[in-house]
């Protein structure tokens, strides 16, 4: 399969199915047109006698000094070697493979003065497997992400190393074996490859697309939760939410009342139970869930713009006839958006957290048994289970705290001002993998704990959400390794597989 992709209006469904699927990717042919009226103005320009930033001139406090037209080709060669500075481990496979997406998707606007020949190079890599390793650290989220997207462009002039069919090895010889050769760049064209917000939007939406996975994961674990304590669902009645008003929480209420539908165990104590409201962790839940929900949603319109934009410097303006340098590198926008879904993150992460510790705290569960294993204290059931999830929550409070206000000068001052967006989104990997497990234990003990129930059954939908656990984990009698449960649990939450045998995408979309 490959992907076309028509500059500007590129959607996140999009994107989402290149970050998972691994497909070919390539430019829509009208962009063809304007990739090659910005390239000539570019030449044009290298060859006059005006001072043109980044094309006869050098860079960032360098700028004043003035490039022969014989050594533009060094120019740009120079700039990709001195700028790959990029540390720490690689980035995978499927974010880089995304971050040249969306660097095609910025150069086919016709703005960045990219040859159609130097794009026909990034859409051939992308389609025959060869992919740049990148190292994850070094960019501030200004001035472009630099050293990362040098190392990407380093690879397609023949410099630094690339992965080809889970071997990494120099990108001259991944090259060669696909049949490419290494690219000679043209005026401004390193500038224009280097200069842009594509790994820190790559990161920001590989962070987005897992915590839409979690939310939807974390609608299911939480009306398992509530059967298993058997809570109330008068909270859920849509009237409360319309008086509240926010979209999010209506949406979360109304899904939680479709998957619960006909649980017997609800039914089993509407009359005679004493209990006058549940904690706040059962009862503020499409309040909380909700809230999360319009973060990302904000988050995912703003990645999507992002997306789609022009971001490098200076732009090639073919109907005004100028090339200007301003400053749309600057990714403030993609680290408010990553900031935002890691507070996402994190408050579905605490208060699932919660639910967990209600479940297993036999003064607070309503009869369930201590730690929900049926013989306690021979047994220790899930109680360290419970506080591997507070470890985890605790985790993802951390790396929540905002790093959009976290700027330092670079470059000799000339950048004095920075996003931080490359580590803001970088993070969102790490928390949306502590989320993973934290909401896979609450469906394991959930799901234990409606078993508890019997013979009341479940809703349809939770039960099919509970034999999707069953599958792959077993009901905890006597005590065993736990590890492997956990990190199972874990997957099927990361893969959706149990949020799509109740249909809740579909649910919130509705």
């Amino acid at each position: 399969m490959t992907i076309v992709l028509t500059p500007g209006t590129v959607t996140l469904s999009t994107l989402e199915l290149i970050w998972r699927g691994g497909e070919a990717v390539v430019l829509d042919d009208d962009a063809r047109k304007a990739l090659a009226a910005a390239a000539a103005m570019v030449a044009s320009a290298a060859n006059g006698e005006e001072a043109v930033y980044g094309v006869n001139t050098g860079f960032g406090k360098l700028a004043s000094r003035r490039i022969k037209p014989g050594d533009t080709a060094q120019l740009q060669r120079n700039l990709i070697l001195s700028h790959c500075c990029g540390v720490g481990e690689a980035l995978d496979e499927a974010t880089t493979r995304l971050m040249m997406a969306l660097k095609l998707v910025s150069v086919g606007r016709g703005a960045s003065g990219l040859r159609p020949q130097t794009v026909a190079l990034i859409e051939a890599m992308l389609a025959k497997g060869v992919t740049p390793v990148v190292p994850s650290q070094g960019s501030v989220g200004a001035s472009g992400d630099l050293a990362p997207l040098a190392h990407m462009t380093a690879a397609m002039i023949g410099e630094g190393e690339a992965w080809f069919s889970g071997e990494r090895l120099p990108a001259a010889d991944a090259l060669k074996r696909v049949g490419l050769t290494p690219v000679i760049l043209g005026p401004k064209e390193g500038l224009g490859l280097i200069n842009g917000t594509q790994f820190s939007t790559a990161c920001a939406l590989a962070g987005w697309f897992g915590a839409m996975r979690n939310l939807d994961a974390c609608i299911v674990s939480s009306c398992l939760s509530t059967d298993a304590i058997m809570g109330s669902t008068a909270p859920l009645q849509p009237s409360i939410h319309a008086l509240r008003g926010h979209r999010g929480q209506i949406d979360v209420a109304r899904a939680m009342r479709v998957i619960m539908a006909g649980s017997e165990i609800r039914e089993s104590h509407r009359e005679g139970d004493t209990r006058v409201q549940d904690p706040y962790c059962i009862r503020c839940q499409p309040q909380v869930t909700g809230a999360a929900l319009d973060l990302l949603r904000f988050a995912g319109a703003t990645l999507e713009i992002e997306a789609n934009a022009v971001s490098d410097n200076p732009l090639v303006l073919v109907d005004e006839g100028m090339i200007v340098s301003g400053g749309n590198f600057h990714a403030e926008p993609v680290a408010f958006a990553a900031d935002q879904i890691a507070l996402a993150l994190a408050e579905i992460g605490a208060i699932a957290q919660r639910r967990v510790a209600l479940m297993v705290d036999p003064t607070l569960s309503f009869d369930l048994p201590p730690f929900l294993t049926p013989d306690p204290g021979l047994n220790s059931g899930f109680m360290i289970a419970e506080v591997t999830t507070a470890a985890l929550m605790s985790e993802n409070k951390h790396l929540a705290h905002p790093c959009s206000i976290d700027s330092t000068p670079t470059s000799a001052n000339q950048e004095d001002h920075v996003s931080m967006a490359a580590h803001g989104a970088r993070r969102l990997h790490r928390m949306n993998a502590n989320l993973n497990v934290i909401l896979g234990i609450e469906m394991l003990c959930a799901a234990q704990g409606v078993e508890f129930r019997a013979p009341l059954q479940t809703s349809p939908a939770l039960q099919a959400a509970i034999s999707a656990i069953r599958a792959e984990i077993a009901p905890l009698g006597e005590d065993r390794f736990m590890a492997g449960d956990i990190a199972s649990a874990a997957r099927l939450v990361a893969d959706g597989d149990v949020a799509r045998k109740c249909g809740v995408a579909d649910l919130l979309a509705g």
